[in-house]
């Protein structure tokens, strides 16, 4: 992963757009600060596309949903998951669940999707994919951070949503040592974080590309939160390179 001072020269190229009817992408940068900053583009893939590569995942990758363990608890993970990885990789592990991970081979338009994103993204060299499906607005993820140590300092985090709209937050880690003398625990101050500064909600539509880098996994955690109103199905895919 480059460093904070490189990362500011990264230039994101367009997939061509072939329908003169799809809206016409909008990239948006947001610098968290401490080297750290978030890239957002509304519309990477034309919308037949995505519906195509929509449709195909849907229906043949092999989706499962796995039990996990969060602070001592077990309970049925709040989405389908599934893991692709170039072979050779250091095998990825999370809350007590080791996903078996799949060849690009086995699914090749994934290859397609990888080399749109990498075309996006020039410098950048993804080996492994994790899916998500998100099968109404009960479904969900918990706030995280990608901190894992297979993943780097600094690893650069892509994420491209097909289906239906959901929200993504980001919120400022608290600091684990206040400088005003505030002895709350943790959980308490984090709820409290709400400042501008401190929380940015990014609406991830069919089609668009939101890339995590620098420092964010470092300094900020992340959630897809419920949503009532989100009855379709969505499907992410989250292009990371494992080291």
């Amino acid at each position: 992963m480059a460093s904070s001072s490189s990362m500011t020269a990264l230039k994101l190229n367009a997939v061509p757009i072939s329908n003169p009817n799809d809206t016409a992408k909008k990239t948006e940068t947001v610098d968290l600060g401490n080297g750290s900053d978030v890239v957002f583009i509304q519309r990477l893939i034309p919308s037949d596309q995505s519906w195509k590569w929509f449709h195909y995942l849907d229906k043949h990758i092999p989706w499962t949903r796995p039990t996990i363990r969060v602070f001592g608890k077990s309970f049925l993970q709040p989405r389908d998951t599934c893991y692709v990885a170039t072979p050779g990789l250091t095998e990825l592990s999370y809350s007590g669940y080791q996903p078996h991970a799949y060849s690009w081979d086995d699914y090749p338009p994934l290859k397609d999707i990888l080399d749109a994103v990498h075309k996006a993204l020039p410098g950048s060299s993804f080996n492994s994919l994790l899916l998500n499906r998100y099968k109404g607005g009960n479904d969900y993820v918990g706030w995280h951070a990608d901190d894992e140590k297979l993943y780097g300092p600094t690893p650069e985090i892509a994420s491209l949503s097909l289906g239906c709209d959901r929200d993504f937050v980001l919120k400022k880690k608290p600091s684990k040592k206040p400088r005003d003398g505030n002895d709350e625990p943790a959980s308490k101050r984090l709820k409290k974080s709400s400042g501008r500064d401190d929380q940015h909600t990014f609406k991830l539509k069919h089609g668009s590309l939101l890339v995590m880098r620098g420092y964010t996994q470092r300094d900020w955690i992340h959630s897809v939160p419920k949503r009532a109103k989100a009855e379709a199905t969505r499907i992410n895919l989250t292009f990371r390179r494992v080291f």
